[in-house]
């Protein structure tokens, strides 16, 4: 699985941005996604995962109630809708793919598939 997020950019507190992470292949369908950050000089951390499904979905709780996952099977594509932003937010954001999305939601270094990372910048 091949993974291409897109969708990030500089925006002022408060404001919105929607991240996409499309996925190569015919078996999306087979894997739970997730979404992590990485803020200069610190580790990276979970974001958000939800399951193969699409039934359930889970958040880290610096972003629950403001941000939302999702996924679209017939685009092979999952989402992060990120609102009332903060400076707090600016990190890199990475997609992720497991079949497993105890491995996404817990231990992320054996999650089997990243993306390239792009850049999310909030200014206050």
């Amino acid at each position: 699985v091949q993974l291409q997020a897109s969708g990030g950019g500089l925006v002022q507190a408060g404001g919105s941005l929607r991240l996409s992470c499309a996925a190569s292949g015919r078996t999306f369908s087979s894997y739970a996604m997730g979404w992590f950050r990485q803020a200069p000089g610190k580790e990276r951390e979970f974001v958000a995962a939800i399951r193969r499904s699409g039934g359930s979905t889970y958040y880290a709780d610096s972003v629950k109630g403001r941000f939302t996952i999702s996924r679209d099977g017939a685009k092979n594509t999952v989402y992060l809708q990120m609102n009332s932003l903060k400076p707090e937010d600016t990190a890199v954001y990475y997609c992720a793919a497991d079949r497993d999305i105890v491995q996404i939601t817990n231990t992320p270094r054996f999650v089997d598939y990243w993306g390239q990372g792009t850049q999310v910048t909030v200014s206050s």
